[in-house]
C-alpha cells in the first residue's frame, strides 16, 4: 500500500508560478514510477506529467510542455510539480499518481487525495 499527499496548491495570477509537492508513504517510493495528473471541472481527467523510477526520463503533456516540470527525490519519497507561466486553463484540481507496474505511469494504482490550482485572469 502507498499513501499519497500532496500540498502546494492555491490561487495565483496568470504568469506566476507554484510547485506542488508529493509526499508518499508505504511501500518503497523508488519502485514506483509517479505522475502528476489534473481535472478541471465538468472534464475528464488528464495526464500532465511523469517521471521513470530513477528520476532519468520525464514526459509531458503538450500543453503544459516547456512550462511544468516534474521532478522526484527518492530519498524524501516526493515527487514535485513546479509550474511556471500559469494559465487560466490550468486550474483544475492537482492528483498525484503512482504506478508500480512500469517505468512510465499508465495505470496508476495509487492516488493521492488532490490539491487545487485556481489561475486567475
Amino acid at each position: 500500500q502507498v499513501q499519497l499527499v500532496e500540498s502546494g496548491g492555491g490561487l495565483v495570477q496568470a504568469g506566476g508560478s507554484l510547485r506542488l509537492s508529493c509526499a508518499a508513504s508505504g511501500r518503497i517510493f523508488s519502485t514506483y514510477s509517479m505522475g502528476w495528473f489534473r481535472q478541471a471541472p465538468g472534464k475528464e481527467r488528464e495526464f500532465v506529467a511523469g517521471i521513470s523510477w530513477t528520476g532519468a526520463r520525464t514526459y509531458y503533456a503538450d500543453s503544459v510542455k516547456g512550462r511544468f516540470t516534474i521532478s522526484r527525490d527518492n530519498p524524501k519519497s516526493t515527487v514535485y510539480l513546479q509550474m511556471n507561466s500559469l494559465k487560466p486553463e490550468d486550474t483544475a484540481v492537482y492528483y498525484c499518481a503512482a504506478d508500480g507496474s512500469a517505468p512510465r505511469v499508465t495505470t496508476p494504482d495509487y492516488w493521492g487525495q488532490g490539491t487545487q490550482v485556481t489561475v486567475s485572469s
